[in-house]
């Protein structure tokens, strides 16, 4: 019986079918349901909702009202405060921030700082929790509703954290005060002083919730994607204006990967920065103390050396002639030789030049150039005739021809 040799069309559409098929049965059993279901399934819900309840100017307000105070919650508290300790906080400021985080949905205190600490440290690589590195969906929301194994995540140190009272009641209490935060303080709120129950429930609550985790992980996502980097151009963190704008100025990630430890991340006094102006105004009126802050001078350390890299980049994308190190040796009586039988040969400090297509366009007329031919034309080059500028030397550098060896000296009988 004759046997196939070569599999047909079909049969290889086939497998190609059976290969996306398995693909995505590995990608739907990695989904964390519970999270999935809160951070994409509830928003898509709400959205639909949306559609059949008008968005009214009150609900408006307030739903930017309590973005902008579920959000600073996370910058100032869970972010500047808890995970990299930029200040310290008394009880009340502790407390308050703590309530009106769970308002986002973004977990508890301690497990928040604790991967922030874990891409800090492992920025970029495979033990990074949210790491670019496996892509901007990924960084972005997928690490956030895909299983991981939690061994892969890099180790770090939470020991303040798990002695902290006021994080460690939170965690007891999470659910409870995020559904509280979240859900009902915003429907009791618009429904009871203005009759606006599902727009308190739909905006205020669920979309709300939603657009402060999408603006959080932003951060995670397109500051490590797109951007400048004028504080170090190793690894993904870039400083990005419309992620500082919708983070209340967590966008200047360049710099804070830099500087974590840095209470600001904008740090001209005009940087879209809330957080920082927050934490300024609460230090101001006692409320906080020891903010962190990085001197002017290490921070223009670290501009400058990566504004020479930049520069550095450019200048290698430049003809500046050949090196001098590179350039042949040339002895005094050769030079006079060559220009003797007729090549256009110029001395100058040391180096000698082949000016030869150059000498009928000198600004200064073919004359002069001409009468420096075969001497040590430098006094002339450098002042004495005209001293000239820094593109004229730019100029003559593409034009090296030789190093001038020094003469020996007679040996001492």
């Amino acid at each position: 019986m004759a046997t196939a040799c070569f599999a047909s069309e079909d049969d290889t559409v086939h497998e190609d079918r059976n290969t996306i098929f398995e693909d995505f049965y590995k990608l739907v059993q990695r989904i964390e349901w519970y999270r999935f279901s809160l951070l994409i399934l509830l928003p898509a819900i709400g959205s639909i909702a949306a559609y059949f309840v008008p968005l009214q100017g009150k609900a408006a307000i307030f739903s930017l009202v309590y973005f902008s105070l579920g959000m600073l919650s996370i910058t100032a508290g869970y972010h500047r405060l808890w995970a990299h300790k930029s200040y310290e906080a008394n009880t009340g400021v502790k407390l308050v921030l703590a309530i009106l985080g769970t308002s986002s949905g973004q977990g508890t205190i301690q497990a928040w700082a604790k991967n922030h600490r874990a891409h800090h440290r492992y920025s970029d690589s495979d033990k990074d929790p949210y790491g670019v590195n496996y892509g901007l969906l990924y960084a972005h929301i997928g690490w956030t509703v895909l299983k991981r194994d939690t061994r892969l995540v890099g180790r770090v140190d939470v020991d303040d954290l798990s002695k902290d009272p006021i994080v460690k009641w939170q965690a007891r209490h999470y659910l409870l005060l995020y559904v509280s935060m979240g859900f009902v303080i915003p429907t009791l709120t618009m429904g009871l002083l203005f009759g606006d129950w599902l727009g308190g429930l739909i905006y205020v609550g669920i979309l709300r919730v939603f657009l402060v985790q999408q603006a959080t992980c932003c951060v995670n996502s397109l500051a490590h994607w797109v951007g400048d980097k004028p504080f170090s151009s190793k690894g993904s963190p870039r400083d990005n204006l419309a992620v500082a704008l919708i983070t209340m100025g967590e966008g200047f990630h360049n710099f804070h990967h830099q500087f974590p430890r840095d209470y600001r991340n904008g740090i001209q006094w005009y940087s879209y920065d809330p957080t920082k102006w927050l934490i300024s105004l609460l230090h101001w009126i006692g409320l906080v103390q020891n903010l962190q802050q990085f001197s002017k001078n290490e921070i223009e350390k670290s501009r400058l050396q990566e504004r020479q890299i930049v520069l550095d980049g450019e200048k290698k994308m430049v003809d500046w002639g050949i090196p001098i190190e590179k350039l042949p040796w040339m002895s005094l009586d050769e030079y006079k030789r060559d220009s003797r039988l007729g090549r256009r040969l110029l001395l100058i400090d040391s180096i000698i030049y082949d000016v030869n297509s150059f000498v009928e366009h000198h600004p200064g007329g073919a004359e002069i150039i001409s009468s420096n031919i075969g001497t040590d034309a430098s006094r002339a080059f450098n002042g004495a005739i005209y001293d000239h500028s820094t593109a004229a030397r730019n100029l003559l550098a593409s034009m090296r021809h030789a190093r001038l060896t020094k003469p020996m000296l007679p040996r001492k009988q």
